[in-house]
């Protein structure tokens, strides 16, 4: 069967999702569009491909425990120069995300690894283009807000042409209907020029 490269994420949703992404073409960035717009909970991970139905278990169960939070997005910031991406900063949710990686990565799961930097809950909508369209990036969505309840999480796997789909969502709690009142927030907004 092989091995599969996954993630686990929260999708930033729409109209915010799309926004960023087309933004993040707009600066340059080459994998724009095969990478939708998240917060990472597991990076990049090899699996053996057997163990997708281990990993989905585990993730079910992740999930019946966490329960919805305030997402909000303010701002820009940067891993320059230790690494070359410009994202938007997640100022609320951020420890909730923080609990929730350590549940996905727990040394006891299917998914356990050593991350290579230290966690940090954010946007990337700039990485590994030239230092003039970092500079544009962070600059042009320093103003950049968001707000939305967060009600779960996905998992994804990178396909042989590099793009991203999802494989499966995961609701928190385990319920599989969102009530209204857990509707996304619409407040999202850019700075004007």
């Amino acid at each position: 069967m092989g091995t599969v490269t996954i993630g686990v994420s929260i999708a930033v949703p729409e109209p915010h999702g799309s926004l960023l992404q087309e933004r993040r073409a707009g600066f340059g960035d080459a994998a724009a569009h095969g990478i939708p717009t998240h917060v990472t909970l597991l990076p990049p991970t090899e699996v053996d491909a057997a163990e997708l139905p281990a990993v989905e278990a585990h993730l079910t169960e992740v999930a019946a425990v966490g329960r919805p939070f305030t997402m909000r997005l303010s701002g820009t910031d940067t891993f320059r120069p230790l690494s070359p991406v410009v994202y938007v900063r997640v100022v609320a949710g951020a420890e909730a995300c923080a609990r929730l990686q350590q549940r996905v990565r727990t040394p006891s799961g299917p998914l356990a690894r050593e991350l290579q930097f230290p966690y940090h809950p954010h946007v990337t909508v700039a990485h590994g283009i030239d230092d003039a369209a970092m500079d544009r990036a962070f600059e042009e969505l320093a103003g950049y807000e968001a707000e939305w309840l967060c009600t779960g999480f996905a998992l994804h796997r990178q396909g042989s042409d590099g793009v991203w789909r999802k494989l499966r969502e995961f609701t928190f709690g385990g319920r599989g209907v969102v009530p209204p009142q857990a509707a996304p927030v619409d407040r999202g907004t850019l700075p004007t020029r």
